[in-house]
């Protein structure tokens, strides 16, 4: 069992594993751990540089600024898979491996490079329940040393049913074929705090819905809350049950944990929108709702 179920229920729980199950798979050269944290640029923090000073030993550092498609004047979008490859096989990961993210805030920006490696094929990838902050509060250790790895064989697919795109979201406005939910704090969703990205008008997609991503997590924990949590949270935004889900967010980051919170209670008729608000409320032409 690599997560603790009781209480919890959920229908996909290898997709977390809990601090007890890694500090036992240190040692297991089929484990790669990677630290995934990304902050807000608000927040002035950056996550490669806390990396530097503590992480979980044999952790990478997964950088999804700059494992992204580059040419993209939006941050941080979905690079090809052939980039994936190189850049996945770079930091010592191969095919075969069992990936383990995590990220500094317990539940933030691991769910994004979780749903990457997904998108990308590969589907033995666990978040850490709680992060760096549950590793931490158990008691294990941390280290500022930076492992070198040998390079490693990794091979991508991808799946397109997992991301939306700009055209798919516009068309999605005539055809209301999915339901759109926004993992914004609902003062940014409502249009009433303004966005903090330059040239972003204030709103959301016309019809969409919303469910800030902190009404998924645990406050206790930093992790998900139980399946029954989960699924009173969905139900209390107005989550059609049989109705498929684009995530969204600011960027695509925290519209993953919508995702995962969505895959833990066994449903997987969702994907992400990728280019998220940055993208919807940067575009001269498109609805905005507020």
């Amino acid at each position: 069992m690599r997560y603790d179920e009781k209480m919890t229920n959920y229908a996909n729980s290898d997709a977390l594993v809990d601090a007890a199950w890694l500090a036992a798979h240190l040692d297991d050269a089929s484990v790669k751990i990677l630290d995934a944290s990304w902050h807000l640029p608000p927040t002035g923090r950056d996550g490669r540089a806390e990396y530097a000073q503590a992480h979980i030993p044999g952790a990478g550092y997964f950088d999804i600024d700059a494992l992204s498609d580059r040419s993209s004047s939006l941050p941080h979008m979905l690079p090809t898979p052939a980039a994936f490859s190189t850049g996945v096989g770079a930091l010592g990961i191969g095919s075969g491996d069992h990936v383990v993210v995590y990220d500094a805030e317990g539940l933030f920006s691991a769910p994004r490079v979780w749903w990457m490696f997904r998108i990308f094929g590969h589907d033995s990838v666990s978040v850490l329940a709680g992060g760096l902050r549950a590793w931490r509060a158990a008691g294990h250790p941390v280290t500022a040393d930076v492992r070198v790895p040998a390079p490693q064989a990794f091979e991508a697919g991808f799946r397109p049913k997992m991301v939306r795109t700009l055209a798919d979201m516009q068309a999605n406005l005539a055809s209301a074929a999915e339901q759109v939910l926004d993992a914004r704090a609902e003062a940014r969703f409502t249009g009433a705090e303004p966005e903090f990205r330059p040239g972003l008008r204030s709103g959301h997609i016309p019809g969409s819905v919303n469910l800030p991503f902190p009404n998924l997590v645990d406050p206790a924990t930093g992790s998900f809350l139980s399946a029954d949590g989960l699924r009173a949270a969905f139900d209390a935004a107005g989550v059609d049950p049989a109705k498929p889900i684009a995530t969204s967010c600011g960027s695509g980051v925290t519209a993953c944990i919508l995702g995962l919170g969505l895959h833990l209670i066994g449903r997987d008729d969702w994907a992400v929108y990728d280019g998220s608000w940055t993208e919807w409320g940067g575009h001269p032409e498109t609805a905005v709702e507020t």
